[in-house]
């Protein structure tokens, strides 16, 4: 367990970065002498850098030895920080947070591979949802943590403490892991990486991630303005639904985890199916406050809970070439996230407003409802087991 806990405190890390930016944007685009939609690009800069960086850095680096390549993505993250703290303008900035994004995108695909290989088999969905939970606790504690912490001592004030984070991130890893972590998955040939993604449970998984992010992202996006404008919740009530919707997510994470490990693809399946329902239940009482808040928690614990199982499976179909399939985890993370938006985007300035956004999300789901059905099916007729780790082969 103590293993699980540095690649925690680094993917907390990881996390916080990423989304803390969003509380001191305004803060950050003053001090660097931009506008605020402007400065805006500091958040999809960065998943770009996820996206499109990761997976290439993950590749670049199979021949490393994953504990190794652990601690330097730590120490890249850190190196990143402090420069971000000292970034003199904005242009500096957005490239420093686009190579930290790599880093970020890289650091999740290994952290992934070395989790499950640190447990039994039967224990590989809580070792994900471990990973994931740093996500989920940094949107509880680090992203508040960090705003307070601009809006008291300055936006540079957060990097520096980010920094300090990556430090202890670099300790715990040093310490708590062990020095073969992730040596048994030996580095396959870039054909095999890639003809690994063609295992339908492979894609199969990787459609149900999209459409995941879409019914997250596509209500998220807006969460604030659907509060206010369809629940009439007044601005000072909103940052705790979002704090009550971050528990939620937190406790759905382990609750993923536990379920991947008992039956992975019917809780998969039925979860899939309640998010739908839930996101029709938001539909239907958004302009009520108090169901609305209860059904927000709901929603985003079932969130999380659906993430852990999916990147389980992708992980045991991919055990034996899992570099660049474990890398675009993260990737079809954000670029699901960016494809949420957008169809946002589409639906509010076609007219449709706040409330048709957890319909279309419903209906996403319900689309991965019918291919989690079809893999299952597909799976259970070619009789296929999941692969052994190289080594193990």
């Amino acid at each position: 367990m103590l293993p699980l806990i540095a690649l925690f405190i680094a993917a907390f890390a990881f996390g916080t970065t990423e989304f803390v930016i969003a509380g001191v944007l305004p803060q950050v685009a003053g001090g660097l002498g931009v506008s605020i939609p402007t400065a805006g690009y500091l958040v999809s800069g960065y998943a770009c850098g996820i996206a499109v960086g990761g997976p290439l850095l993950a590749l670049a680096t199979k021949t490393i030895s994953r504990k190794t390549l652990l601690i330097g993505l730590a120490i890249a993250f850190t190196i990143g920080q402090a420069a971000c703290a000292l970034a003199p303008d904005f242009t500096s900035m957005l490239l420093l947070r686009i190579a930290v994004a790599v880093a970020h995108g890289a650091y999740f695909g290994v952290a992934m591979v070395v989790a499950v290989g640190l447990v039994p088999e039967d224990k590989r969905g809580m070792a994900v949802a471990v990973i994931l939970s740093g996500l989920t606790v940094s949107n509880v504690i680090g992203v508040p943590t960090g705003t307070a912490i601009g809006n008291l001592w300055g936006w540079r004030a957060t990097f520096w403490v980010m920094g300090a984070l990556g430090v202890a991130a670099i300790a715990t890893m040093l310490a708590l892991l062990p020095r073969t972590a992730g040596s048994s998955n030996s580095p396959a040939s870039l054909s095999h990486e890639v003809r690994v993604l063609g295992r339908q449970q492979v894609w199969t998984s990787l459609i149900l991630m999209l459409m995941l992010m879409i019914g997250q992202f596509g209500l998220f996006t807006y969460i604030t303005p659907t509060l206010l404008e369809v629940t009439g919740l007044e601005e000072s009530q909103v940052p705790w639904v979002l704090l009550l919707n971050g528990v939620g997510a937190t406790i759905g994470v382990f609750l993923g985890g536990k379920l991947a490990d008992w039956k992975l693809m019917p809780s998969l399946i039925t979860m899939l199916f309640l998010q739908a329902l839930m996101l029709g239940v938001i539909y239907a009482v958004s302009p009520y406050p108090v169901p609305m808040v209860v059904a927000i928690v709901i929603w985003g614990g079932l969130n999380f809970a659906i993430g852990a199982p999916i990147q389980t499976r992708i992980l045991a179909w991919t055990a034996d070439a899992s570099n660049l399939a474990s890398s675009l985890i993260p990737s079809g993370f954000n670029v699901g996230i960016a494809l949420a938006a957008s169809l946002g985007a589409a639906m509010l300035n076609a007219g449709y407003g706040y409330r048709s956004l957890p319909v279309a999300g419903a209906l996403a789901m319900l689309v991965a409802v019918a291919v989690a059905v079809a893999s299952q099916v597909w799976e259970g007729r070619s009789r296929v087991a999941p692969p052994l780790p190289a080594a193990a082969q």
